[in-house]
Order: structure tokens, then sequence, then C-alpha cells
């Protein structure tokens, strides 16, 4: 919930801070001049709607780069101690082992073992089970990319809008009669058509670019957790002793296969 909160009020204070320094005016030299050019000449469109949209997708970039990784989804070593463990001491010790783990493969192995005993079946039903579990994953993961994509889609449209609301003032400014246009005015209409369009762009591309990068690598992440899993399932019911319970209680994995 913390966590929550603050992404959200990221944007708030971005904004108290824009309009604070907008209250201000331009400084003056050439970091004014551009922080007038493409930040204050964008108007409203850009202070109140693209500069949130950007905060969040770089919120969604760091937080996904964080749980999308593999040292988190595909720990390394984690089958070999899961097939020990499992003809060690029964399959169904793994509850006990593997509850709570974030992991791919601990996932869906668990969700095998746990429906077989359910509903019994042949390992081939464990492995069917098991490719459920890693869908269900993944559309979990995809899920949380979405919204990089609908950032990546809006972000363009919104620039567009101003775009054209800035087009429209400007001819309207050419259309006036008498002594003509103030052009300090056309060329503040001008201003929000293109520094809006910029923006929309500017938020639009890595939003796109971050989405489908994380697509990518969590389809590939569920394609090598799925023949792992296979691999795996078929040494733990093959077993000897699979059907055997705990017969003492186990060692805890080791944090660096679970981190």
């Amino acid at each position: 919930m913390t966590k929550i909160q603050n992404s959200c009020l990221l944007p708030i204070l971005f904004l108290i801070c824009s309009c604070g320094a907008y209250a201000q005016g331009p400084a003056s030299g050439v970091a004014g001049t551009f922080y007038h050019q493409f930040f204050t000449a964008g108007g409203p469109i850009v202070w109140f709607v693209l500069l949130p949209m950007s905060i969040v997708t770089v919120y969604l970039a760091v937080d996904l780069l964080v749980s999308i990784r593999r040292s988190r989804l595909l720990p390394p070593g984690l089958s070999s101690e899961i097939a020990t463990h499992a003809m060690r001491y029964g399959v169904n010790s793994l509850f006990a082992r593997l509850a709570g783990q974030t992991d791919l493969v601990s996932r869906a192995v668990l969700r095998s073992i746990d429906q077989r005993r359910q509903l019994g079946g042949s390992i081939e039903s464990a492995r069917q089970y098991a490719a459920e579990a890693l869908q269900e994953r993944g559309l979990q993961l995809m899920r949380k990319t979405q919204w990089c994509q609908i950032i990546g889609s809006v972000a363009p449209m919104v620039g567009l809008f101003g775009t054209v609301f800035g087009m429209i003032q400007a001819f309207n400014l050419l259309g006036q009669g008498g002594e003509g246009p103030r052009y300090e005015l056309l060329a503040e209409a001008i201003s929000v058509a293109l520094v809006t369009t910029f923006w929309g762009l500017l938020v639009g591309i890595p939003a796109l670019f971050f989405y489908g990068m994380f697509q990518t690598r969590i389809e590939a992440f569920i394609s090598e957790a799925a023949i792992e899993t296979d691999s795996l399932l078929g040494r733990i019911f093959e077993a000897p002793n699979a059907g055997l319970t705990e017969t003492r209680p186990p060692e805890p994995l080791s944090s660096e296969s679970l981190d």
C-alpha cells in the first residue's frame, strides 16, 4: 500500500513544483529559455497530462525491471534442489518447502502436485497442470506491461489533441481583422501545438519500447520455465520414493537460489 501511495504522490509533487516554477516566470539565460520552450509553452495539456504520464512510465519501467528478471523468476540451480529434496523426503514435503515462493518453477510444481493429489491422473496430467500455472503467471505479468502499452498509445493522441487545439488558436488569430494578429499570441499558439506533439512522442515511444522489451522477456522466461518444469516433474514423479512423505524436517533452501 505504501508503494502505491508513493507512486501516486510523485506526479502531484512534480505538478506543484512545475506550477510554482511557472508562477515565478522563466529565468534569464539559456536555462530559462529551454524551460519556457519545452515546459511552459506546452500549456495545461503538458503540465497536467503528459508530464504525469511520463513520470508513471518511468515508475513502471523501474518496477518491471526489478520484478521481471531472471534471478527472481528463474533462480539458477533451483530445479536440482527441488528434485533432490523430493527424492529424499517425498513429494508431499514440497508443499512446505516451496510455499510462498514467487519464481515460475516453484509455482508450477506446487500447482501440479496439488491438482494431481486432488484430481488424480498421470504424469501427463501433472505436466498439463504445470503448464496452466505458468500460463496464468505469464498473464499476470503481462497485465503489468499493459499499462506501458496504454500510455504508449494514448500519449501521442494527447499530443495530437494539443496540436489541433494550438493550430485552431493560431488560425483564429490569423483570421482576425483590423491591425492583424499579435505575433506573440500567434507564436504562443504555435508553440502549444509543437510542444504537445513533442511530449506526446517523447512519452509514447519509450513506453512502447518498454512494453515490447518486457513482453519479449516474459515470453522467453515462460518458455524456459515450461521446459525446466516438464523435465523436473519427470524426475520427481518417476523417482522410486516419489509417494513417500518426509521422514525428518528438511533443511530450508538456500537464500541464493530463491532471491
